[in-house]
């Protein structure tokens, strides 16, 4: 039943440039995947997938209810599917009231999780979200940061309990699943071996031609350049652009020394982990 490679990610970490690499390399295909029809398999807090597969109205249940149905919907999903399956997932790693986890261990495969600079995080969300950068060093920081809650409308995705960056981190690499953790920086440094070495955890057989060839379609420049000219479905009404910058250390152009601090303060073991800071809790990049 295990069939699931989850693309585990805190928002605005590189989710999306990961599954339009593995897109382009398993099509193999000699054109770029079109960033409107990405093939891989949905987000896992997709709302029509979850009323779809279960037969029940999600509008017609708390957030904890929900949480109980949705290690089932996995399952199935793990259950029937013909292939491995790649899908999505912003929540943190969390268990529903029953004290199991949301994410089903029976239909899990593995985890390819993607981090990034929680100050860099900071600056792309704010800008993702139309809002002041501010509103999300607080949501950094925040142990209960819930994404599209039911408090206030109805929305296309369920609520994803994400929780502070660190506390998102810990929840994913420290779950006792097998794990692969693939830094945002390195996709930019060194795109061949990161890329390279999620292929191998995921089982997936290399050739080298189809690899630099799925490099080079999902360039951040090809992916802006393909937003600019079709638009992208997954951006946000209030946002200008989905594919903004994709920079590392972007943050120093945007943060004051006071921001900066409050997000390293509380963040500062993790971070120390994953080459964020050094020794001596000096920033990297």
């Amino acid at each position: 039943m295990n069939n699931i490679y989850w693309l585990a990610s805190y928002p605005k970490s590189g989710n999306t440039w990961t599954r339009v690499f593995l897109s382009n390399y398993l099509s193999g295909s000699s054109e770029p995947a079109d960033i409107n029809n990405i093939e891989t398999d949905t987000i896992a807090s997709s709302r029509r997938l979850f009323d779809d597969r279960i037969g029940l109205a999600s509008s017609d249940m708390n957030e904890k209810t929900i949480n109980n149905y949705r290690p089932m919907l996995y399952e199935m999903l793990a259950e029937n599917a013909k292939q491995t399956l790649f899908m999505k997932a912003h929540d943190a790693y969390t268990f529903n009231i029953n004290g199991k986890p949301v994410f089903s261990k029976k239909a899990t495969k593995g985890v390819i999780y993607i981090i990034r600079n929680p100050l860099d995080v900071a600056v792309s969300y704010a800008y993702h979200s139309n809002k002041m950068v501010d509103k999300y060093i607080k949501v950094i920081c925040d142990e209960n940061h819930v994404m599209a809650s039911m408090n206030k409308s109805l929305l296309r995705q369920l609520p994803q309990l994400i929780l502070s960056w660190s506390s998102h981190v810990r929840s994913w690499v420290d779950s006792g699943l097998a794990v692969h953790v693939m830094r945002y920086e390195d996709m930019i440094m060194n795109p061949y071996s990161a890329f390279k070495k999620t292929l191998m955890f995921a089982g997936i057989e290399i050739n080298e031609k189809q690899l630099i060839r799925a490099i080079k379609f999902s360039s951040f420049g090809d992916l802006k350049n393909q937003e600019l000219q079709s638009g992208f479905k997954e951006k946000a009404p209030q946002t200008a652009s989905f594919f903004r910058k994709g920079k590392i250390g972007s943050y120093k152009d945007e943060l004051t020394l006071q921001q900066i601090d409050e997000i390293v303060s509380y963040n500062q073991i993790e971070m120390k982990k994953f080459g964020y800071l050094d020794k001596n809790g000096k920033l990297v990049f």
